[in-house]
Protein backbone atom coordinates (compact mmCIF):
# COMPACT_ATOMS: atom_id res chain seq x y z
CA UNK A 1 0.00 0.00 0.00
CA UNK A 2 1.20 3.47 -0.90
CA UNK A 3 1.12 6.37 1.56
CA UNK A 4 1.15 9.84 -0.01
CA UNK A 5 1.22 13.37 1.38
CA UNK A 6 0.90 16.90 -0.03
CA UNK A 7 4.26 18.60 0.46
CA UNK A 8 6.17 21.71 -0.59
CA UNK A 9 3.25 23.96 0.30
CA UNK A 10 5.22 26.70 2.03
CA UNK A 11 5.86 30.02 0.32
CA UNK A 12 8.82 32.30 1.04
CA UNK A 13 9.10 32.79 4.80
CA UNK A 14 5.72 31.08 5.34
CA UNK A 15 6.15 27.40 6.23
CA UNK A 16 3.34 24.86 6.18
CA UNK A 17 3.80 21.45 7.71
CA UNK A 18 6.97 19.48 8.43
CA UNK A 19 8.05 18.20 5.02
CA UNK A 20 11.21 16.50 6.29
CA UNK A 21 9.34 14.52 8.95
CA UNK A 22 6.58 13.52 6.52
CA UNK A 23 9.15 12.31 3.99
CA UNK A 24 10.40 9.85 6.61
CA UNK A 25 6.89 8.35 6.79
CA UNK A 26 5.33 8.36 3.32
CA UNK A 27 6.25 6.48 0.16
CA UNK A 28 5.04 9.11 -2.33
CA UNK A 29 5.20 12.92 -2.21
CA UNK A 30 2.62 15.10 -3.96
CA UNK A 31 4.77 18.17 -4.48
CA UNK A 32 3.10 21.54 -5.11
CA UNK A 33 3.86 23.20 -8.44
CA UNK A 34 3.63 26.89 -7.51
CA UNK A 35 0.04 27.54 -8.55
CA UNK A 36 -1.65 26.95 -5.18
CA UNK A 37 1.49 26.98 -3.02
CA UNK A 38 5.24 26.55 -3.11
CA UNK A 39 8.14 28.60 -4.42
CA UNK A 40 10.93 27.28 -6.69
CA UNK A 41 13.67 27.14 -4.05
CA UNK A 42 11.43 25.38 -1.55
CA UNK A 43 10.13 22.90 -4.13
CA UNK A 44 13.66 22.02 -5.16
CA UNK A 45 14.54 21.37 -1.51
CA UNK A 46 11.57 19.03 -1.14
CA UNK A 47 12.48 17.18 -4.34
CA UNK A 48 16.06 16.74 -3.13
CA UNK A 49 14.89 15.52 0.28
CA UNK A 50 12.48 13.07 -1.37
CA UNK A 51 15.22 11.80 -3.68
CA UNK A 52 17.56 11.21 -0.72
CA UNK A 53 14.93 9.05 0.97
CA UNK A 54 13.78 7.18 -2.11
CA UNK A 55 10.30 8.72 -1.90
CA UNK A 56 8.57 8.92 -5.28
CA UNK A 57 7.66 12.39 -6.57
CA UNK A 58 4.35 13.42 -8.10
CA UNK A 59 3.15 16.78 -9.42
CA UNK A 60 0.29 18.23 -7.40
CA UNK A 61 -1.33 20.39 -10.04
CA UNK A 62 -3.89 23.03 -9.14
CA UNK A 63 -5.98 25.95 -10.24
CA UNK A 64 -3.89 29.13 -10.49
CA UNK A 65 -5.02 30.41 -7.09
CA UNK A 66 -2.29 31.27 -4.59
CA UNK A 67 -4.61 33.53 -2.58
CA UNK A 68 -7.16 30.77 -2.11
CA UNK A 69 -4.65 27.93 -1.69
CA UNK A 70 -6.29 26.23 -4.64
CA UNK A 71 -9.40 25.48 -2.62
CA UNK A 72 -11.83 27.62 -4.65
CA UNK A 73 -13.56 26.45 -7.82
CA UNK A 74 -12.46 28.42 -10.88
CA UNK A 75 -14.48 28.34 -14.08
CA UNK A 76 -11.42 27.95 -16.29
CA UNK A 77 -11.81 27.34 -20.02
CA UNK A 78 -10.69 23.78 -20.87
CA UNK A 79 -7.89 24.86 -23.22
CA UNK A 80 -6.53 27.24 -20.59
CA UNK A 81 -6.70 24.57 -17.87
CA UNK A 82 -4.89 22.06 -20.08
CA UNK A 83 -2.08 24.55 -20.72
CA UNK A 84 -1.80 25.41 -17.03
CA UNK A 85 -1.53 21.75 -16.01
CA UNK A 86 1.10 21.11 -18.70
CA UNK A 87 3.05 24.11 -17.38
CA UNK A 88 2.96 22.84 -13.81
CA UNK A 89 4.00 19.31 -14.69
CA UNK A 90 6.88 20.63 -16.77
CA UNK A 91 8.13 22.83 -13.94
CA UNK A 92 8.15 20.02 -11.42
CA UNK A 93 9.72 17.61 -13.91
CA UNK A 94 12.68 19.97 -14.20
CA UNK A 95 13.02 20.40 -10.44
CA UNK A 96 12.83 16.64 -9.84
CA UNK A 97 15.42 16.00 -12.53
CA UNK A 98 17.86 18.51 -11.04
CA UNK A 99 17.31 16.82 -7.66
CA UNK A 100 18.43 13.51 -9.13
CA UNK A 101 14.96 11.99 -9.28
CA UNK A 102 12.08 11.86 -11.74
CA UNK A 103 8.45 12.85 -11.77
CA UNK A 104 6.41 9.65 -11.82
CA UNK A 105 2.73 10.60 -11.35
CA UNK A 106 0.22 13.47 -11.19
CA UNK A 107 -2.34 14.28 -8.53
CA UNK A 108 -4.71 17.26 -8.73
CA UNK A 109 -5.03 19.44 -5.63
CA UNK A 110 -7.91 20.86 -3.64
CA UNK A 111 -10.84 22.29 -5.55
CA UNK A 112 -9.53 20.98 -8.87
CA UNK A 113 -9.33 17.46 -7.42
CA UNK A 114 -12.91 17.60 -6.17
CA UNK A 115 -14.29 19.36 -9.23
CA UNK A 116 -13.08 16.77 -11.72
CA UNK A 117 -14.79 13.99 -9.81
CA UNK A 118 -17.97 15.13 -11.60
CA UNK A 119 -17.07 18.01 -13.99
CA UNK A 120 -16.38 16.26 -17.28
CA UNK A 121 -15.00 19.22 -19.27
CA UNK A 122 -12.37 20.05 -16.67
CA UNK A 123 -11.66 16.35 -16.11
CA UNK A 124 -10.99 15.93 -19.81
CA UNK A 125 -8.78 19.02 -19.84
CA UNK A 126 -6.59 17.67 -17.01
CA UNK A 127 -6.39 14.19 -18.51
CA UNK A 128 -5.40 15.62 -21.89
CA UNK A 129 -2.67 17.70 -20.24
CA UNK A 130 -1.12 14.69 -18.52
CA UNK A 131 -1.35 12.62 -21.69
CA UNK A 132 0.27 15.38 -23.74
CA UNK A 133 3.27 15.56 -21.41
CA UNK A 134 3.73 11.82 -20.86
CA UNK A 135 1.12 9.09 -21.47
CA UNK A 136 3.03 6.93 -18.99
CA UNK A 137 2.25 9.14 -15.99
CA UNK A 138 -0.36 7.62 -13.64
CA UNK A 139 -3.02 9.90 -12.11
CA UNK A 140 -4.60 9.85 -8.64
CA UNK A 141 -8.25 10.56 -7.83
CA UNK A 142 -11.35 8.97 -6.35
CA UNK A 143 -12.51 5.66 -7.80
CA UNK A 144 -15.51 6.14 -10.08
CA UNK A 145 -14.73 9.77 -10.92
CA UNK A 146 -15.33 11.15 -14.40
CA UNK A 147 -11.65 12.11 -14.34
CA UNK A 148 -10.80 8.42 -14.24
CA UNK A 149 -13.12 7.69 -17.14
CA UNK A 150 -11.49 10.47 -19.21
CA UNK A 151 -8.01 9.33 -18.20
CA UNK A 152 -8.75 5.72 -19.07
CA UNK A 153 -10.17 6.80 -22.43
CA UNK A 154 -6.70 8.19 -23.20
CA UNK A 155 -4.93 5.11 -21.88
CA UNK A 156 -3.61 6.69 -18.67
CA UNK A 157 -3.15 4.50 -15.60
CA UNK A 158 -5.53 5.47 -12.81
CA UNK A 159 -4.71 4.98 -9.12
CA UNK A 160 -7.64 4.97 -6.69
CA UNK A 161 -6.99 7.10 -3.62
CA UNK A 162 -8.56 7.24 -0.16
CA UNK A 163 -8.14 9.97 2.44
CA UNK A 164 -7.06 9.12 5.97
CA UNK A 165 -8.28 12.30 7.67
CA UNK A 166 -11.28 13.37 5.58
CA UNK A 167 -14.95 12.57 6.14
CA UNK A 168 -16.91 10.85 3.36
CA UNK A 169 -20.43 11.39 2.09
CA UNK A 170 -22.69 8.36 1.50
CA UNK A 171 -22.00 8.68 -2.26
CA UNK A 172 -18.26 8.22 -1.72
CA UNK A 173 -17.27 11.87 -2.26
CA UNK A 174 -15.51 13.99 0.34
CA UNK A 175 -17.34 16.28 2.74
CA UNK A 176 -16.53 19.91 1.91
CA UNK A 177 -13.95 21.55 4.15
CA UNK A 178 -16.52 24.30 4.71
CA UNK A 179 -18.64 21.84 6.71
CA UNK A 180 -18.10 20.89 10.34
CA UNK A 181 -16.44 17.52 10.78
CA UNK A 182 -14.93 17.44 7.30
CA UNK A 183 -11.42 16.95 8.66
CA UNK A 184 -10.61 14.34 11.31
CA UNK A 185 -7.93 14.91 13.95
CA UNK A 186 -7.67 11.92 16.28
CA UNK A 187 -4.65 9.78 15.21
CA UNK A 188 -5.98 6.48 16.59
CA UNK A 189 -9.43 6.96 15.07
CA UNK A 190 -7.86 7.83 11.73
CA UNK A 191 -5.54 4.82 11.86
CA UNK A 192 -8.51 2.56 12.57
CA UNK A 193 -10.42 4.02 9.60
CA UNK A 194 -7.46 3.50 7.29
CA UNK A 195 -7.09 -0.10 8.46
CA UNK A 196 -10.73 -0.71 7.54
CA UNK A 197 -10.25 0.92 4.16
CA UNK A 198 -7.16 -1.09 3.32
CA UNK A 199 -8.13 -4.44 4.82
CA UNK A 200 -11.88 -4.51 4.11
CA UNK A 201 -12.48 -1.82 1.51
CA UNK A 202 -14.98 -0.11 3.83
CA UNK A 203 -15.33 3.30 5.50
CA UNK A 204 -18.07 4.89 7.59
CA UNK A 205 -19.77 7.89 5.99
CA UNK A 206 -20.96 10.96 7.90
CA UNK A 207 -24.52 9.59 8.12
CA UNK A 208 -23.30 6.44 9.85
CA UNK A 209 -23.66 4.19 6.82
CA UNK A 210 -20.80 1.97 5.67
CA UNK A 211 -19.68 2.49 2.09
CA UNK A 212 -17.31 0.66 -0.22
CA UNK A 213 -14.01 2.34 -1.01
CA UNK A 214 -11.32 1.22 -3.45
CA UNK A 215 -7.85 2.22 -2.38
CA UNK A 216 -4.41 1.81 -3.93
CA UNK A 217 -2.92 4.86 -2.17
CA UNK A 218 -3.79 6.55 1.13
CA UNK A 219 -3.37 10.32 1.50
CA UNK A 220 -2.23 11.63 4.88
CA UNK A 221 -2.38 15.41 4.62
CA UNK A 222 0.85 17.20 5.47
CA UNK A 223 -0.85 20.49 6.36
CA UNK A 224 -3.32 19.18 8.96
CA UNK A 225 -2.75 19.96 12.66
CA UNK A 226 -0.77 17.06 14.10
CA UNK A 227 -0.04 15.74 10.60
CA UNK A 228 3.15 13.94 11.59
CA UNK A 229 1.44 12.18 14.52
CA UNK A 230 -1.46 11.16 12.28
CA UNK A 231 0.80 9.86 9.51
CA UNK A 232 2.92 7.96 12.03
CA UNK A 233 -0.16 6.33 13.58
CA UNK A 234 -1.43 5.29 10.15
CA UNK A 235 1.93 3.86 9.10
CA UNK A 236 2.42 1.97 12.37
CA UNK A 237 -1.10 0.50 12.23
CA UNK A 238 -0.67 -0.75 8.66
CA UNK A 239 2.74 -2.24 9.43
CA UNK A 240 1.30 -3.94 12.53
CA UNK A 241 -1.46 -5.40 10.34
CA UNK A 242 1.15 -6.88 8.03
CA UNK A 243 0.55 -4.45 5.15
CA UNK A 244 3.61 -3.86 2.98
CA UNK A 245 4.18 -0.16 2.38
CA UNK A 246 5.53 0.70 -1.05
CA UNK A 247 4.98 3.32 -3.74
CA UNK A 248 2.50 2.36 -6.44
CA UNK A 249 4.99 3.25 -9.18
Amino acid sequence: MDLNADLGEGFGVWELGDDAAMLDIVTSANVACGFHAGDPAGLLRVCRAAAERGVRIGAQVSYRDLAGFGRRFLDVAPAELTAEVIYQIGALQALASVAGAELVYVKPHGALYNTIVTHREQARAVAEAVHAVDPGLPVLNLAGSVFFSEAQRLGLRTVAEAFADRAYRPDGTLVSRREEGAVLHDPEQIAERVAAMVQRGKVMAVDGSTIDVRVESVCVHGDSPGAVHIATAVRERLVRDGVELAAFV
